[in-house]
């Protein structure tokens, strides 16, 4: 039987396929105001600005494309059951043939109603944009399915079960400093060995982490050498 290999990454994942990241110098925001485009309040006060922000990085999603360190968990496949858990709106990690993708704060090709939200639609590449008076069949206005700051994060249990069964951890490109995400962490076993892929320092709350300080490409390329070394 295949172990289960959970990923958890974030922004740091998607950074090498152009997309850009929020929390960083020079960020998104840097230039747009959390309160303004990803909370609740900002969509009621601005419903067009807010539209807009997410239709411009739907735009640039459409121009991404997967790299080498989503591909490299693909292959992975091969030798574990993957499955990931995202931070990330994108979805890049299908776009490489990932199988198995728990989405936590939403899908930037979705949209949903904001009278009903069980209501949730893909969004056809060709017309990309949400606008003001797009309605769903209810006959309410739709917004971004992302889960904005203030919101309930619907997925967080699901994700807290499947942390539980992993017998390989591992985090890519992710600060750890956005809960419920961040206590992810907290849910792996003892003696469940642990993974970080990050170029800078992360500070965890565990201290038996195996860090490897690079890029999500060339860190995956590092991780497949030592999970295979230590026959895992």
């Amino acid at each position: 039987m295949q172990k289960k290999l959970v990923v958890l990454t974030g922004a740091g994942m998607s950074a090498e396929s152009g997309i850009a990241t929020f929390r960083d110098s020079g960020g998104l925001w840097d230039q747009y105001p959390v309160e303004q485009v990803a909370t609740p309040e900002g969509f009621e006060a601005d419903p067009e600005l807010v539209l807009n922000f997410y239709n411009m990085r739907r735009r640039e999603l459409l121009k991404a494309k997967p790299n080498e360190g989503h591909i490299g968990l693909v292959g992975l496949e091969s030798h574990f059951d993957v499955t990931i858990i995202t931070q990330n709106i994108d979805n890049l990690h299908e776009q490489a043939g990932s199988k198995k993708v728990l989405h936590l704060h939403g899908e930037l090709m979705k949209a949903r109603s904001t009278g009903d939200e069980s209501l949730i639609y893909d969004i056809d590449p060709q017309q990309c944009d949400i606008r003001l008076g797009d309605l769903c069949g209810k006959g309410f206005q739709l917004r971004p399915h992302i889960v904005w700051f203030g919101e309930a994060v619907p997925m967080i249990q699901e994700a807290e079960e499947i942390t539980r069964r992993a017998d390989i951890f591992v985090i890519i490109g992710t600060s750890m400093n956005v809960y419920p995400a961040a206590g992810l962490l907290q849910d792996v076993r003892k003696n469940v060995p642990v993974y970080l892929i990050d170029p800078k320092d992360v500070f965890t709350s565990r201290y038996d982490i195996h860090h490897i300080q690079k890029k999500a490409s060339e860190g995956v390329r590092e991780l497949k050498k030592m999970l295979f070394r230590n026959s895992y």
